[in-house]
């Protein structure tokens, strides 16, 4: 029985695995992220696989992972170790378990370290180790949930008594690398050539190492289920028209009366500079204002703000409303005065 096997990096470094079983055509994906969604789809599809479980082998901090869209978007189960938190996991396993993938048998081991609730998956000749080993270093242990005393006893009391010849694939690689072997680590891997334990825990409490970045809202979106903000405003922007600069422009020049041209900044903002014949609500007043402030649900609003996010949230909240001819600019008034059109700039 042949494995099928793809690795899927993004250009930051993290790694997903879709793993599939070549006579019943069932698969499972490791690790998802959010920005790779559409190359899942489309390597099940080129394969011929049909996704039964979505595995997280630890709440990741540095991205956003993409099992609870994928899973409800499929209507898969998503796998995480009996320590995750997250709401939307169907399926918790412990060490020791397996999770049986059409004729492949995956092996769940609980490695923490890194997090709590780090798992590694050892599937024949492979395994996939998350963050706890990584190729020439091992997960930090500097974020919530790590440990590094649980490091040093996943690693030295578990993960490397296994075959040396195991080939291991990381959730992260940060070389031009796809895969290393566990003899290999042994021998050149120099956090793992301090064997003592108080002197690994040392060394791993001593890195002092740069914060990822998204640190909070990964955390946030991982742990609870929870939208990140550029999944808001990616589906805001799903339910609204745009209009650009230059047919704002042209309209304002042409004095087309059918268009309601509204700026949600702040006040202050609006005083110092606006597009010629705005009115302006903020947004934070604009669901309070709006019986108010505009009355007519047909009329046609375009909305602006000062980089074209808020505007998009804020169409999206009028087309709620009841207001149907709601549209965003498409980019802000910052570009709207780069491209040099014209400002009212009240004295």
């Amino acid at each position: 029985m042949a494995m099928i096997f793809q690795q899927v990096a993004t250009d930051r470094g993290c790694q997903s695995y879709l793993i599939g079983c070549s006579e019943t055509r069932s698969a499972v994906i490791v690790d998802p992220e959010s920005s790779l969604t559409d190359r899942y789809l489309a390597l099940l599809n080129q394969e011929g696989l049909r996704l039964h479980y979505l595995i997280d082998t630890h709440t990741h901090a540095d991205h956003f992972s993409a099992s609870q869209t994928l899973s409800s978007q499929l209507d898969v189960p998503v796998i995480m170790h009996r320590a995750s938190p997250a709401p939307f996991v169907a399926f918790h396993v412990d060490d020791g378990e397996m999770v049986r993938v059409g004729n492949l048998k995956l092996e769940i081991m609980h490695t923490p370290g890194h997090t709590g609730d780090s798992i590694s998956i050892l599937a024949e000749d492979r395994i996939l180790t998350g963050d706890t080993l990584l190729i020439g270093g091992t997960g930090r242990t500097d974020l919530p949930g790590g440990n590094p005393g649980e490091l040093y006893l996943s690693l030295f009391n578990k993960l490397l008594k296994l075959d040396p010849a195991l080939t291991v694939y990381p959730a992260h690689i940060y070389s031009n690398r796809s895969c290393t072997t566990l003899g290999e680590e042994l021998t050149k891997n120099p956090r793992l050539q301090v064997h003592e334990e108080s002197a690994f825990i040392e060394m791993m409490n001593s890195l002092n190492l740069n914060m990822p970045d998204h640190l909070t809202e990964a955390l946030r979106t991982n742990l609870t289920g929870g939208k990140t903000v550029a999944g808001l405003i990616a589906e805001a922007a799903d339910k609204v028209p745009f209009m650009s600069l230059a047919v704002l422009a042209n309209r304002l020049q042409n004095k087309d009366c059918d268009l309601l041209v509204l700026d949600v900044r702040e006040a202050d903002a609006f005083r110092q500079a606006h597009i010629p014949g705005a009115i302006n609500i903020p947004r934070g007043q604009l669901e309070l204002r709006v019986n108010t402030e505009l009355r007519d649900p047909t009329q046609r609003i375009l909305i602006y703000c000062q980089l074209g996010k808020i505007s998009t949230l804020a169409a999206a909240t009028l087309k709620q409303l009841g207001f149907d001819r709601a549209i965003a600019l498409d980019g802000g008034f910052s570009a709207w005065q780069e491209q040099n059109y014209p400002v009212s700039q009240p004295g």
